[in-house]
C-alpha cells in the first residue's frame, strides 16, 4: 500500500506539473482532486478539534449552568449553516457579521502589536554605533543611517500634503529606491519559496523513479 501511494503521488505530481507544457484534462484532474480532498480534509478537522472537543464534548461533559452558554456559539453555527438554503440565506449574515468583526478588531491588535510595534522600536537608535571594533562598528553606523534615511525618505513618498517638489521631491525619489528593494526582496522570497518547493516534489519524483 505504501508503494501504491507513493506512485499515486508521484502521478499526481507529474499531473499537476504538466500545467507548464499547457492546460489539459490531466492538470484539470487533479487540481479539482486537490481541492475536493483538501476541502474534505478541512471539515474532518474542524470537527474532530473544534467542534465536538470544544462544543460537543464541553456540554455534555459539565454539569453546571456555565455549559448553557455554549449554545450562543452552536446558534451562531446553525445560522451560518443557513446559507446554503435560499429561503434562509439572509439569517447568516449576522454570525457572518459578528465573526467578520472580531476576525479583523483581532487581526488588527495583531498586527499594531506584531508589526506596526516592532517596526517602529526597530528605527529607534542611535545612528553612530561605539564598539571596540573599529570595522564593526563602521560597518553598524552605515546600516544605522542608511535604515534611517530610508525610513525618512519613504515616509516622505506618502506625504501627500505637499506638492513634492524641491526637497520633498528628492527624498520621495530616494524613497520610492527603497520600496522597490523592499518589494523587490518580498517577492524574490516568494519565489524562492515556490523554487524550494518545486526542488522537493522534483526530488520526490527522483527518489521514486530510483535516479536517485
Amino acid at each position: 500500500m505504501n508503494l501504491f501511494g507513493t506512485w499515486i503521488a508521484a502521478g499526481l505530481t507529474i499531473a499537476i506539473l504538466s500545467f507548464l507544457y499547457r492546460d489539459n484534462p490531466l492538470y484539470k484532474f487533479a487540481e479539482h482532486l486537490f481541492v475536493g480532498v483538501s476541502a474534505g480534509y478541512w471539515v474532518i478537522y474542524i470537527w474532530a478539534f473544534d467542534v465536538k472537543p470544544m462544543l460537543i464534548d464541553e456540554f455534555f461533559g459539565q454539569a453546571g449552568v456555565e455549559k448553557w452558554i455554549l449554545i450562543i456559539p452552536a446558534l451562531f453555527g446553525v445560522m451560518m449553516i443557513m446559507r446554503w438554503f435560499p429561503g434562509t440565506a439572509g439569517i447568516s449574515r449576522w454570525p457572518i457579521s459578528f465573526t467578520v468583526g472580531i476576525a479583523a478588531g483581532l487581526a488588527l491588535t495583531a498586527q499594531v502589536q506584531g508589526y506596526i510595534i516592532p517596526q517602529i522600536q526597530a528605527t529607534l537608535f542611535s545612528l553612530i554605533s561605539i564598539g571596540e571594533n573599529a570595522t564593526e562598528t563602521l560597518g553598524q553606523s552605515i546600516n544605522n543611517i542608511v535604515i534611517f534615511v530610508g525610513v525618512v525618505c519613504a515616509l516622505l513618498f506618502f506625504y501627500f500634503s505637499r506638492e513634492h517638489k524641491g526637497a520633498l521631491k528628492v527624498g520621495s525619489k530616494i524613497g520610492i529606491v527603497f520600496l522597490m528593494i523592499g518589494f523587490g526582496a518580498s517577492f524574490g522570497y516568494t519565489v524562492m519559496a515556490r523554487i524550494s518547493l518545486l526542488i522537493g516534489r522534483i526530488t520526490f519524483l527522483l527518489q521514486v523513479f530510483g535516479i536517485r
